[in-house]
């Protein structure tokens, strides 16, 4: 692919990913707020729980909502929608004069966060020439690790002023941005030819394709558009999506499965239960935070070269491997020292295998997989997924350890994680450098062959004489 074809699409994709910023700058920048947050509202356990969940409460919503309205209004409004509810909720959130009003803000940021999910990625995808497609798509993942890293900057900022308000009332700004940008963006090409505005999405394409490829490219979405018209939401679960959906569901499942979650909201409490204080925990969140972050900035330079699977499949390795350590740790007595070091390490190389696989791959897969006029209700199985895991393993970390201790928590996540390997292992095809319509295709070629009944051989009998 030439340079001067990759430039124009490049400003769309970063306007377009700030929305992963903001869903990683939202998700993180509570845990910080809330060392505040509780004293000021005298906020009971119970109290902080909600305020957190209800965040992803919204984001369960958000996706339910967005899935039937992104192929019905399209790409580019759904984003300016969830931009604009960004803006609103970090104003209130800021200003809040209560519980009560902040657990509202909180719940509408989330549905925004959910939209934004949902969307981002497939708008991406839809834009990008299938060369670049896998790096520019995962983009949604680096600006996320982006903003959960910024967020934890902003609270360290605003630590020593308790000042909570300008933590979760800054989020405005990039909103602002997202919104603006929006303005002067293109509508994705594959929805305006779902929609019969070829002209509009052939001048769309030409932008960052040649003339030949362009053609080919509308030829292949039409060809299977016409197959698709009457396709109806009951049609998703038939045998020929069902592979689909079911490989979306399962990269989503292990994606929070593994407990990534629970490392990002509970670092400090599991870094204190092996001998740190309060202020080296939060310094270590912050370095993995960092981690995190430039090795999903490294991955995004691999995906398009080395493939989904090898990334995923290995990363997904070296995370189970990595739980079952961490496991391991925590038998040990908490005392600073070998213990704590090897904690952070261990925590470091699990949120990096993390990024460089299975944070990539929910989105980039979900974005994929699936066929372009019903891409936006599909991908809202896996991403429903991520975010309904994500809520009941927010409300239940500190209770598992509880019942089972930090080590049977970590190898739990491990069982978990060996189970989506071996599914993942099985069932997903490598989707590098082939286009949205070809992996559609071959997937469902593989639910057209298991559906076939296996053939009686014809009895031979012998001639006549």
């Amino acid at each position: 692919m030439h340079a001067r074809s990759f430039w124009p699409i490049l400003g769309p994709a970063l306007i377009a990913a700030i929305g992963g910023f903001l869903f990683g700058y939202d998700t993180g920048v509570i845990s910080a707020a809330l060392l505040y947050l509780a004293p000021a509202f005298h906020l009971s356990d119970a109290a902080q729980q909600v305020v957190v969940a209800s965040l992803l409460l919204g984001a369960i919503v958000g996706v339910l909502i967005a899935g039937p309205l992104v192929d019905r209004i399209g790409r580019r409004r759904m984003m300016m929608m969830a931009a604009t509810v960004f803006g609103i909720g970090a104003l209130v959130s800021g200003f809040t004069p209560n519980t009560s009003t902040l657990i509202v803000a909180r719940f509408f940021l989330g549905v925004a966060i959910g939209t934004a999910s949902l969307v981002v990625p497939t708008y991406i995808a839809e834009m990008a020439p299938k060369a670049i497609r896998g790096r520019l798509v995962s983009l949604q993942q680096l600006m996320i690790t982006v903003g959960i890293f910024v967020s934890y900057l902003v609270g360290y900022a605003f630590a020593e002023s308790k000042g909570w308000r300008w933590m979760l009332g800054l989020a405005v700004l990039p909103a602002v941005v997202m919104l603006v940008g929006l303005l002067g963006l293109a509508e994705s090409p594959r929805w305006l030819l779902a929609h019969g505005r070829e002209a509009e999405a052939r001048q769309i394409m030409l932008r960052s394709r040649s003339a030949l490829e362009t053609d080919q490219e509308i030829s292949e979405i039409k060809t299977l558009a016409e197959a698709e018209s009457q396709l109806a939401f009951r049609d998703l679960l038939s045998p020929k999506l069902r592979p689909a959906i079911l490989l979306g569901v399962a990269v989503a499942a292990t994606n929070q499965l593994v407990g990534v979650n629970a490392i990002i909201y509970y670092t400090p409490t599991l870094l204190t239960r092996t001998g740190f204080g309060a202020s080296a925990a939060i310094l270590s969140t912050v370095g993995i935070g960092l981690v995190n972050m430039i090795v999903t900035f490294i991955a995004l330079s691999l995906v398009d070269r080395l493939g989904r699977r090898p990334l995923l499949l290995g990363g997904t390795a070296l995370v189970v491997l990595d739980l079952i350590f961490l496991g391991v740790l925590y038998l040990l007595p908490s005392e600073k020292g070998l213990v704590s070091l090897l904690t952070v390490l261990a925590l470091c190389i699990y949120i990096a295998a993390f990024a460089a696989s299975l944070g990539l791959g929910i989105w980039l897969i979900n974005s994929e997989i699936f066929p372009t006029s019903v891409r936006g209700k599909a991908a809202g199985f896996g991403t429903v997924t991520h975010w309904g895991l994500d809520f009941l393993i927010s409300l239940t970390v500190l209770t598992t350890i509880n019942l089972l201790t930090a080590t049977g928590l970590f190898w739990l996540y491990g069982v978990f994680g060996i189970l989506g390997f071996i599914y993942l292992y099985r069932r997903m095809p490598e989707t590098k450098g082939r286009s949205l319509e070809d992996i559609e295709s071959s997937l469902r070629a593989r639910a057209d062959v298991r559906d076939v009944p296996p053939q009686t051989p014809p009895t031979t009998r012998p001639r006549p004489v």
